[in-house]
């Protein structure tokens, strides 16, 4: 299965993209993580966040294929590890790839909010987008290795 990170955002610091490739490699049974970075609307003196948040949009929504898509949303389900495995566990046996979709400073728009089948909130708090990258990438090995019966989840 392909999971597909759909990210606005431009390219991350040397020690995020270290940190995201090191879990994203680390997985196995057929399972592959790609990052796919959607350009930030433009913002500034004089812009409107809400034209911005608009290009976002249309870009992350023109990213997607036919596959499952994922929020991510302050305002989802918040999962602990079994239960993020078992979410991991049934977007594997639905058959289709899965996109995770994560906006940028204004959120994700409305339009990718009813385009998600489902909306996972990582935490309440308020995480840069490129330590989100590195905890989706982790806690992604963390549910899988938990479904290998591998021994790196230990709660």
């Amino acid at each position: 299965m392909r999971i597909r990170l759909i990210s606005v955002g431009g390219r991350m610091p040397g020690w995020a993209a270290e940190g995201y490739r090191e879990y994203a490699q680390r997985l196995g049974g057929g399972i592959s993580l790609e990052l796919v970075e959607i350009p930030l609307g433009r913002r500034g003196k004089g812009a409107d966040p809400r034209r911005a948040l608009d290009e976002e949009g249309r870009r992350m929504l023109k990213a997607l294929g036919d596959e499952q898509v994922v929020a991510l949303d302050v305002r989802g389900k918040a999962w602990d590890t079994p239960a993020l495995a078992r979410e991991l566990d049934g977007w594997l046996h639905d058959g289709r790839d899965l996109a995770l979709l994560v906006g940028g400073p204004d959120g994700l728009h409305p339009d990718c909010l009813a385009r998600a089948e489902r909306r996972w909130s990582l935490s309440p708090l308020t995480f840069p987008h490129m330590l989100v990258r590195v905890l989706l990438a982790e806690q992604l090995y963390r549910a899988w290795s938990l479904l290998q019966g591998h021994p790196y989840h230990r709660a």
